[in-house]
């Protein structure tokens, strides 16, 4: 790092701020400092223009004096920063001492002939200081970011020390005391590198993080039953493998977390992202447009090269057992249009360099356009062939047959069944991961693609671990504890196809540029709107016991937030207003879970609760909306309908009234975030179940009507025909649910082992 970078026109040289809180910081400064030096443009000026500028330089100065008085705080903290850190304090006071010399009214003004003031003589010494200043006010802020990186890292070798103690326990009252210890430890490094995934600037480092802490997040309830296993059947072989599985994922996404905050050079950050379809589209499709601009930018050969390796890629889709016949025959036949129009483009291309050439000829900008669109049609079909294998596999894995077949196996001890079913799990593994890599080779963005790929590895490592639990459990059939350990891993499973269709859709919202301005309802309520008995409430964020408290609740409502999602898909008319409300409530409810892992747009108590009041007024629309459906059933199917409105309604009061009820002190506004995020998902849980209901009852009236000549029979055939009571829609359970304990409760289970 360049220690005085004032003869470099760039004033941070050397420094890259990484994470927004430090952007965010220089950005008054450098505000600040701006009208300083654009004020010289100009240099006479009146008294009071002139008692502005020196308010503002006596300002900087101040601020810099007390940024400065933070900065050696912090350096005599950490002695390894010591000298760095006190230099680069010495430079900023030093820059904004001259700033307030070089604005002070008595030393830095002179009157001109006809009377006026001016300021800054030294337009050059203004200008040395403002780069000097900023230069060592971003080099304090860096430095102090290495503490924040320091701290994850010191978290990390601590976990990483107290997993090595539990990877060695032999006893149970060992291993009790000691993962205790590694549970706190777990949740203060969760914290430390949720904070700095927020504060990263970078979204390819972002998503990283975020698929390592989604391994920790999971795997911590894995280690725990797998631990507990293996100490209940020490010479099981089974439950051995599947313990060293957990306990190297964990280690693995340590590493990968310290890889990203230290931007480690040995393999994380320089791993190059698989060559995606999408990318490579793009780079033909920009190397095409360019020719316009230029005829020998690039050489014929390179660009039909370019295509060639495209169309490579696109072996992952045409070589697959489980691409259709019709599908491959379309991807097929648009690579082929794809090799012709750009034999076209070249033909043009070469004739209109041989003939000298400034720009194209209109044979060659028609062979340009028709490149582009065959080349943007491959892409479609792509997206399409991929978008469908995945909604269609989400689909049938929704039933979770394979898992509840090793269960029901595992528990009557028949390892011949476990093998059969594990053979099919397993091929699902490879369906699952094969549809993963064809979804990154359609995603738009480098954070989907990563997240694309931790779906895939984590279906790869999870299917395993499963057939290993399920060999643990059959060969133990009375085994409480392997029957626990099976149930995580399963539940594990679950929750990452959850994962992945929320990944689906986002993949798809990318594509159809629905990114950025979809569903306005997401965002935070506008100011004044919903706020009215809010005014004098305290925004607040919920602290990391806090969080883990809500942890399960939040969870909870995620799934039941991705549930709706999936019912909704299932209905024809997508624009009906039970739909369109009904992915408003989930939508919202996912926002309302991420605050609670403290992500999301939803920052503070006080959000949360504008929130609250949202979503219970949009949960009253869907009353309404429900009302006017009813009136369209014969009465037994109405009173149905009009049995689950009203439990929504009372919801909706419930949450209203709750999140409007002004509180005090801290443990008040706890119980209040927690009575808003039941109550959310009691709801979400009652319109979860109004769902498939109203889709059949929707289904029939449209039937009924298209099959009856006048609305008179229509009237007449609803009488004579008794309704149907859809008892099954109303007693179906979410047969999605993640519902693994909380570390807690896990903990306090411990204790209770079979005596056997």
């Amino acid at each position: 790092m360049a220690s005085s970078p004032c003869g470099n026109s760039n004033f941070d040289s050397g420094l890259e701020i990484k994470t927004r809180s430090v952007e965010q910081t220089l950005i008054p400064l450098v505000s600040q400092i701006t009208t300083l030096i654009n004020h010289k443009d100009k240099p006479k000026k009146s008294e009071r223009t002139l008692a502005a500028i020196h308010r503002v330089g006596q300002a900087v100065s101040v601020a810099v004096g007390r940024f400065v008085s933070v900065g050696e705080a912090i350096a005599s903290e950490n002695q390894e920063l010591k000298d760095e850190m006190g230099q680069a304090c010495f430079e900023a006071r030093r820059a904004g001492d001259a700033i307030a010399q070089l604005t002070d009214m008595g030393s830095s003004t002179t009157t001109q002939s006809d009377g006026r003031i001016t300021v800054f003589s030294d337009r050059a010494a203004m200008v040395k200081a403002a780069r000097l200043l900023l230069s060592s006010v971003t080099k304090v802020l860096v430095l102090a970011d290495r503490i924040v990186i320091k701290q994850i890292i010191t978290s990390r070798n601590k976990v990483l020390v107290t997993l090595d103690h539990l990877e060695r326990v032999s006893t149970f009252q060992e291993f009790v005391q000691i993962f205790s210890q590694f549970g706190n430890e777990m949740v203060e490094f969760a914290h430390l590198t949720g904070d700095r995934q927020n504060d990263l600037k970078d979204e390819k480092k972002k998503a990283r993080m975020a698929a390592a802490r989604a391994v920790l997040e999971k795997c911590t309830m894995m280690l725990l039953t797998a631990s507990k296993t293996c100490l209940r059947h020490p010479d099981c072989e089974s439950a051995r493998i599947n313990k060293d599985a957990v306990f190297h994922r964990m280690r693995c996404a340590l590493e990968q977390v310290i890889e990203i905050v230290t931007e480690a050079r040995s393999s994380g950050e320089n791993k190059v992202l698989p060559a995606s379809v999408y990318n490579g589209i793009k780079e033909f499709k920009a190397n095409v447009e360019c020719l316009r601009e230029n005829l020998y930018c690039l050489t014929p050969q390179s660009l039909s090269g370019q295509l060639e390796a495209l169309v490579e890629r696109t072996e992952d889709f045409t070589d697959s057992a489980y691409t259709s016949h019709e599908q491959r025959q379309a991807i097929l036949a648009l690579c082929q249009l794809a090799r012709q129009d750009t034999q076209q483009l070249v033909h043009a291309w070469v004739e209109a360099q041989s003939a000298h050439a400034k720009e194209p000829a209109d044979d060659m900008e028609v062979a340009i356009l028709k490149t582009c669109q065959s080349i943007t049609d491959l892409r479609r079909e792509l997206h399409k062939v991929a978008v469908i294998r995945a909604s269609d596999l989400l689909k049938v894995h929704g039933e979770q047959l394979p898992l509840r077949a090793l269960k029901a196996a595992g528990a009557e001890g028949n390892l011949e069944a476990v093998a059969e079913y594990s053979r099919t799990l397993t091929e699902q593994k490879e369906q699952l991961v094969e549809t993963c890599r064809l979804l990154c080779h359609v995603s738009c963005t480098e954070p989907l693609e990563i997240t694309c790929i931790h779906a895939e590895e984590t279906f790869h490592v999870i299917g395993p671990q499963i057939i290993s639990a399920a060999q643990t459990l059959a060969l133990h059939p009375s085994s409480k504890i392997a029957k626990e350990n099976l149930e995580v891993f399963c539940e594990a499973w679950e929750s990452q196809l959850c994962d992945m269709a929320l990944l689906l859709r986002e993949i798809n919202d990318v594509f159809e540029g629905r990114r950025g301005d979809k569903k306005p309802y997401l965002s935070l309520p506008r100011p004044g709107k919903h706020s009215t008995s809010l005014k004098t409430a305290k925004a607040v964020k919920l602290d990391a016991e806090e969080q883990t408290s809500m942890a399960k609740l939040g969870l909870e409502l995620r799934l039941l937030s991705s549930d709706v999602d999936t019912e909704v898909e299932k209905w024809d008319e997508q624009e009906h207003d039970v739909v369109r409300q009904s992915q408003s409530l989930a939508s919202m409810a996912y926002s309302m879970y991420l605050f609670t892992r403290g992500e999301g747009l939803l920052k503070t108590t006080l959000d949360l609760f504008h929130q609250a009041e949202v979503l219970s007024e949009e949960g009253l629309q869907l009353c309404s909306s429900l009302r006017t459906f009813s009136s369209q059933l014969v009465d037994e199917e109405k009173s149905v309908v009009v049995t689950e409105m009203e439990k929504l309604v009372a919801l909706c009061q419930q949450l209203q009234m709750g999140a409007k009820t002004p509180v005090q002190g801290k443990t008040a506004t706890f119980q209040k975030v927690d009575s808003c995020i039941q109550t959310g998902r009691n709801l979400l849980t009652v319109v979860l179940s109004v769902l498939p209901l109203c889709n059949k009852l929707n289904r029939k009236v449209k039937s009924e009507r298209s099959s009856l000549t006048s609305p008179q029979d229509w009237k007449e055939r609803q009488d004579a025909s008794p309704p149907v009571k859809e008892e099954g829609a109303l007693n179906s359970k979410n047969s999605n649910g993640f519902g693994v304990k909380s570390l807690e409760q896990h903990m306090a289970s411990i204790n209770l082992l079979e005596s056997k």
